[in-house]
């Protein structure tokens, strides 16, 4: 049976996010500042000094990565002694070590623009603002997720017990609640 309606010849496209768009650009712009900068300080002082300024930079964010890597493997072990033994752990000190090890990464990333930006990490009040804000942009995009998105996979609903303790567990809907018919036939095989 036709419609009338011309069937399309190509199927349509979704529409590209702002991001994917714009993201390769950004990087290569990046990366040839970077390079002009480093010119520029070989003209300023010497080739020397850049490589002298690239090597340190290495040095300096793998030590920040190894030792942002240890604070961390050690909170994961006292939270989880501190989970087997019954004692509510406590939080706190683990929050800049994702941030500290970005920015060590960023120290060894060769350039004057990530080097830079991987001291700016490695500031406590930096740190603490950069992950307030990363929390707060996290929870209200998981809050305004529209449904069937992969944002709304993270939504739960929450049963608080009188004895405190969340139960945590998903509200499934039916669009057309119909009354029980009664017994169904046996499947045949």
């Amino acid at each position: 049976m036709t419609t009338g309606a011309p069937t399309p010849t190509h199927p349509a496209r979704p529409r590209r996010s702002p991001l994917r768009t714009y993201l390769p650009l950004g990087i290569a712009v990046w990366l040839v500042l970077e390079i002009w900068l480093l010119t520029v300080v070989a003209g300023a002082a010497s080739g020397f000094a850049v490589f002298l300024l690239l090597v340190a930079g290495f040095i300096l964010g793998s030590v920040v990565i190894k030792r942002a890597g240890r604070r961390a493997f050690r909170n994961l072990t006292e939270t989880l002694q501190q989970q087997q033994s019954g004692v509510a752990p406590t939080s706190g000190g683990g929050e800049g070590n994702g941030l500290m090890m970005l920015g060590g990464l960023l120290l060894m990333i060769p350039g004057v623009i990530s080097d830079a930006l991987g001291l700016l990490l490695l500031i406590p009040p930096v740190q603490k603002a950069l992950s307030r804000y990363a929390e707060r942009a996290i929870d209200r995009r998981i809050r305004e997720a529209a449904p069937g998105s992969v944002g709304d996979a993270f939504q739960q609903a929450r049963i608080h017990r009188p004895d405190g303790k969340v139960v945590q567990g998903e509200v499934i809907r039916e669009e057309n609640p119909t009354t029980d018919p009664g017994p169904r036939p046996p499947l045949n095989r």
